[in-house]
């Protein structure tokens, strides 16, 4: 088992923390969010791990890790930050974005997943979301789940939140034949954009798709992806208002609510 973190991104919406540093070096809680990952499994003897950089990637330097670069990290999305570490999707690869901490119980359920493709799925966020929007609807996107446990719908805009049956997190695991199945179904993606078209959304460049718009395309040919459920147990990192929101909430001893700094 390897795993890939997706950390390219600027994080201009967590300025002024970003100012100097890639997102993924913000620290909460006394640890960057790449700590936090790479601590994590390394407990879980999690030892083959690579990192794909873009904004500021001089400052991300570990020992023992495999880089790739996103060299157009301002242009692109998660998608083409992925498949710039192409060669690492393997066996049983997990994917993980470089904005986001999680507890040991939560990255367990995936690890003992043995299905070939599956995901992450928050099936108590709406507290969450509501202690960080004013407006939670406004930032919620669709999750519906079969009765097979499958995804059936991910990352399309919504207008009622009871619509919504579980968030994701930016966390997944492709293995066996879904790793496959991964690198193909986005060959023929890319192949479709080389005439100006994006076959996983009209509207929008394919080189900014977001990876809902792969898991989506992927549903839609019929692979089947597996919602692994929690409750709570992580945090997003993605404004500086969540930032300020979360130091108070450590602060003042209530932020175990949504993620456990003290779990082993």
């Amino acid at each position: 088992m390897n795993v890939i973190i997706l950390a390219a991104g600027q994080g201009n919406r967590l300025k002024p923390l970003t100012n100097d540093i890639p997102k993924c070096l913000v620290e909460i809680f006394g640890k960057s969010l790449l700590n936090w990952q790479l601590e994590l499994f390394s407990k879980l003897h999690i030892t083959d791990i690579s990192i794909v950089r873009g904004y500021l990637k001089e400052k991300i330097t570990l020992p023992e890790i495999k880089f790739f670069e996103n060299n157009y990290f301002q242009t692109t999305n998660m998608i083409e930050t992925l498949f710039c570490a192409r060669e690492k999707i393997s066996d049983s690869t997990i994917i993980s974005y470089g904005d986001i901490i999680y507890e040991k119980t939560v990255i367990e359920k995936l690890i003992k997943n043995d299905d070939d493709i599956s995901v992450i799925v928050d099936k108590n966020f709406r507290d969450y979301w509501n202690i960080r929007f004013d407006n939670p609807i406004n930032d919620l996107e669709s999750l519906t789940i079969d009765s097979d446990n499958n995804i059936s719908s991910i990352g399309q805009k919504i207008n009622d939140i009871n619509d919504i049956q579980g968030q994701y997190i930016g966390l997944m695991k492709f293995q066996n034949s879904g790793s496959e199945f991964l690198k193909s179904f986005y060959d023929k993606c890319k192949n479709f954009a080389k005439n100006g078209e994006n076959y996983l959304k009209t509207n929008l460049p394919f080189e900014k798709s977001y990876m809902t718009d792969l898991l989506q395309g992927m549903i839609d040919e019929g692979y089947k992806i597996r919602a692994i459920p929690i409750e709570n147990g992580w945090l997003e990192l993605d404004t500086y208002d969540d930032y300020l929101k979360y130091q108070k909430m450590f602060d003042n001893k209530t932020i175990s609510k949504f993620f456990n700094p003290c779990t082993d």
